[in-house]
């Protein structure tokens, strides 16, 4: 298991929330769509995700650049063509 975070756009907005991905080869999802790893956000302001990504940070998760995190996407992409 990969355990890798980003902060992504969601639904093509320009709020970025956090994703994640926990094998090679699958594309990003929105972090709610683990509760395994996640706990509610604790803030009223800031990012969705924010209280989840400093708990997986504590926990070693990497950190994946948002450019970077688009172009694995795409690579994910092309071979998967």
């Amino acid at each position: 298991m990969i355990r890798q975070m980003a902060w992504l756009p969601q639904d093509e907005g320009k709020e970025k929330i956090l994703h994640l991905r926990i094998e090679r080869g699958t594309p990003w999802r929105p972090y709610t769509m683990f509760p395994q790893f996640t706990i509610p956000d604790h803030m009223a302001i800031g990012s969705r995700g924010f209280s989840t990504f400093q708990k997986l940070l504590r926990e070693g998760w990497e950190i994946i650049a948002t450019e970077n995190a688009n172009q694995l996407s795409l690579l994910n992409d092309s071979e998967a063509a």
